[in-house]
């Protein structure tokens, strides 16, 4: 299951990478590090908990996977950080 975490993980911070404004750390766990530009964390990560994507950060974004996390759950947070992104 770790090994899955791991690869999930490597999926989002791929994704999370090819967005404009958006930038990321590579993984080396099941945990993602990025920052959005333009001092945009906060709104991002709210944008995110009202589409059910749970993220964190006081910073930078921090994204774990993990327990129930699957490929479908990654790529709506992908597809949620882009949406916001777009705005």
């Amino acid at each position: 299951r770790l090994a899955d975490d791991h690869a999930l993980a490597r999926r989002l911070a791929a994704g999370l990478a090819a967005l404009p404004g958006i930038r990321v750390t590579p993984p080396h766990t099941n945990i993602v590090f990025a920052e959005a530009d333009g001092g945009r964390g906060a709104a991002l990560l709210a944008h995110l908990a009202a589409r059910g994507v749970l993220a964190t950060g006081l910073i930078g974004l921090r994204f774990v996977t993990h327990l129930d996390v699957d490929a479908a759950g990654i790529d709506r947070a992908i597809a949620a950080a882009a949406e916001f992104l777009r705005s």
